[in-house]
């Protein structure tokens, strides 16, 4: 593992648009909940803050897609967000997208970039 990287969970346990794996990250000494998805073979992070208000999205824990499993969704007012880019794409979030947390798939493992 190089220095300064965290794993966060096995790739394996990302299936594709499928439930997602929460971690907490810190950010000026406070911790931040955030997670992990695959979309389109891809791994996608983010912080778990709406883009509208700071409520966090999944409606189950681990589940961030909506029905169709092309978008992100806000479980408190259907906020849509683009799984690739964190981009709002429809509902309440006014164009305020996601902020994004720095993953990358190596040697079987998701692991936190530097922040």
């Amino acid at each position: 593992m190089a220095a300064g990287q965290r794993l966060i969970c096995a790739a394996s346990d990302l299936a594709e648009a499928g439930r997602g794996v929460r971690f907490t990250l810190e950010q000026d000494g406070e911790p931040v909940p955030a997670f992990a998805v695959r979309f389109r073979g891809e791994v996608c992070g983010y912080q778990n803050r709406c883009g509208h208000i700071p409520v966090e999205l999944d409606w189950n824990e681990g589940e961030f897609f909506d029905p169709s499993q092309l978008y992100l969704i806000c479980s408190t007012h259907g906020a849509l967000y683009d799984p690739h880019n964190g981009h709002c794409r429809g509902g309440r979030c006014g164009g305020r997208g996601l902020t994004p947390v720095s993953l990358e798939e190596r040697d079987g493992g998701i692991y936190l970039k530097d922040m």
